[in-house]
């Protein structure tokens, strides 16, 4: 690694530009890669465990205001939906992950002004805004053209 470091700042001062600009694509899209397979799994998991309930008990997450106006099996099939679009959000990010990314930043949003609204779980919503800026960082590192079809190599 270090020896990989030193080559990219020798070839900076010495002409090789086009070398350090070829180093930071490959970053970028293996950053781009690491945030694509998080916000994939993520969703998918999460989404899929509202119909378990192992991870946790996800109505207490719902805002007083909303879970006080449902009865037991509403908010069962309310998060079994909420759980079906996290599927769904995952498996866009999977297979186009511009539009996946601001779909998740969209989504996350609406969780943290659920979590606001309810005036708890202040934890959670600061996760959540942070979860939503790494969905935006991949909207922008996803290629426009969307034709990024395997992951990066290394050499």
């Amino acid at each position: 690694m270090d020896e990989f470091l030193s080559y990219e700042s020798s070839t900076a001062t010495t002409g090789g530009l086009a070398t350090v600009e070829r180093v930071r694509a490959m970053r970028a899209r293996e950053a781009q890669w690491i945030l694509r397979a998080g916000f994939t799994a993520a969703p998918i998991i999460a989404g899929l465990d509202k119909f378990t309930n192992l991870l946790t008990d996800w109505d207490r997450y719902l805002a007083p205001q909303v879970s006080s106006r449902l009865r037991p099996a509403r908010r069962r099939w309310l998060m079994r939906g909420v759980g079906v679009i996290e599927v769904a959000a995952g498996l866009l990010v999977a297979t186009r992950p511009r539009l996946g990314g601001w779909v998740v930043v969209g989504w996350l949003g609406g969780i943290v002004a659920n979590l606001v609204a309810g005036r708890r779980s202040w934890d959670v919503a600061l996760r959540d805004v942070g979860l939503a800026l790494g969905a935006a960082a991949l909207a922008r590192l996803s290629s426009a053209d969307e034709r990024v079809a395997s992951p990066p190599t290394v050499h």
